[in-house]
């Protein structure tokens, strides 16, 4: 058995458009590596600062993740699941494995697709885009698409009923 304490780069192309890995940030490996009769067991701990934003109103989140890791690394020349295409399988090779695309796995399946930057985020107001979080009570007047005609012809029929103080005006003098 081996522990193993070190910082290391961190990926840059863990995530999906909105959140991540912190590109040049380093990831915080804690792992033990246990010699097991079918390859080298790895578990532990990655630790990467995460950065990205919400996905309601777009603010900038930024945050430690610590993703759990468990691994078995096969041996080569172990036949146990060398034809089983929906095992992922990951080899000793030499003396060295990669842990890279376990981190990659591990960090990357567990980071949320839509982001927020917390559970009550109100968003951006759709019509217009201000944030709803500093604005709780805007809004906007929503008129039925189908009354818009009528909306129209009711301003055209008060512009003409209103008064014209400045004909008055001029006939006074």
């Amino acid at each position: 058995m081996k522990i193993l304490s070190e910082q290391v780069p961190a990926p840059t192309d863990v995530g999906n458009a909105l959140i991540g890995i912190r590109g040049g940030s380093e990831l915080g490996l804690d792992l033990r590596l246990e010699a097991v009769h079918e390859g080298i067991l790895v578990s532990g701990t990655a630790t990467a600062q995460i950065a990205g934003e919400c996905g309601r109103c777009l603010e900038p989140i930024e945050y430690d993740f610590v993703a759990d890791i468990q691994e078995l690394f096969y041996y080569e020349g172990s036949e146990e699941f060398e034809d089983d295409d929906e095992v992922d399988q990951y080899w000793v090779v030499g003396d060295l494995i990669d842990i890279d695309p376990v981190v990659r796995s591990a960090i990357g399946t567990a980071l949320p697709f839509q982001p927020v930057c917390r559970e009550d985020c109100l968003g951006l107001c759709s019509e217009c885009g201000v944030n709803l979080n500093d604005e709780p009570e805007h809004h906007h007047e929503v008129l039925d698409p189908r009354w818009a005609a009528l909306a129209q012809l009711a301003d055209i029929a008060a512009e003409d009923v209103a008064p014209d103080n400045t004909s008055d005006k001029r006939e006074e003098k």
